[in-house]
């Protein structure tokens, strides 16, 4: 589960809650009633609405796919490194022992479709350099679909605000048109009204449509990396690699931290087998 997302989705609503009713001046301090001034039907069927409208219009095949974005979005982890490195140097291992054939068996237990994918083409002792191509072809693919998928929250980003403003400019027409003769205390109420609107706007393409493309362009980024991680431990084993340095070049994909960790926790190992 991503934690962070939703700590940071709940503080940012919490926040806001209380901007609108804390009032330190007042006694008690939090005045609920103000929260009554921030609801408006209209102008939540406006924003809302109005941007989901035009997020379908753009995007018709993927907006039906918002439960899958969200069970993706909220996913934690679900493409590591590290497992994939030690994977990569345990099926190098296979394949110096008992040759290329031998790793078929362990194709057929990856549940990564790309990984298997990947292991079975150099067991059918493809090109190298055609392998590559598939596999590189897949990737940058697969990228493309997750970046038209980013595309789209980006879009309701844009939306929403110009649907708060046009939810605020129908407000002050109407207002503007019902001046002449009006009761000249009810215009405040009325400038209210017309632009919470633009609030609505702001607040679902900040807090709603904005950290969800950026957090599934993490995902994507998370993925891409671990299919790169893919590629080249599968070239190398093909090649006849050395499993040890193949772990060490796989290595240099992930972050100086990440590397030492895995370093460290790999030394920690051979010590203790020493050990004993």
């Amino acid at each position: 589960m991503n934690i962070v997302y939703l700590i940071g989705l709940l503080m940012a609503i919490f926040f806001t809650l209380f901007g609108i009713t804390v009032d330190l001046t007042a006694t008690p301090p939090i005045v609920f009633d103000k929260l009554g001034n921030f609801f408006d039907l209209s102008s939540l069927l406006i924003v809302v609405c109005g941007t989901l409208s035009v997020v379908i219009a753009c995007y018709p095949k993927l907006a039906k796919s918002f439960p899958a974005h969200m069970k993706i979005m909220l996913r934690a982890k679900a493409f590591d490194p590290d497992i994939y490195v030690e994977k990569l140097t345990e099926l190098a291992q296979i394949a110096r022992k008992n040759g290329l054939l031998a790793l078929e068996e362990k194709a057929n237990e990856q549940t990564d479709p790309f990984f298997k994918q990947a292991i079975m083409l150099i067991v059918d002792a493809n090109d190298p350099d055609r392998v590559r191509s598939i596999l590189e072809n897949d990737i940058e693919q697969t990228s493309a679909r997750h970046q038209e998928v980013v595309a789209m929250y980006e879009r309701g980003s844009n939306a929403a605000p110009a649907f708060g403003m046009i939810g605020t400019l129908i407000g002050l027409i109407n207002m503007l048109k019902g001046l002449d003769g009006a009761d000249m205390e009810s215009l405040g109420p009325n400038m209210s009204v017309a632009l919470v609107t633009t609030f609505y706007g702001s607040f679902l393409a900040h807090v709603i449509f904005n950290p969800i493309a950026a957090n599934l362009t993490a995902r994507d980024e998370e993925e891409v990396l671990c299919r790169q991680i893919i590629v080249e431990g599968i070239m190398a084993i093909q090649s006849g690699e050395n499993p040890k340095f193949l772990r060490e070049r796989l290595m240099t994909f992930m972050r100086q931290k990440s590397r030492e960790g895995g370093e460290g926790g790999q030394a920690k190992k051979g010590k203790k087998g020493r050990e004993k």
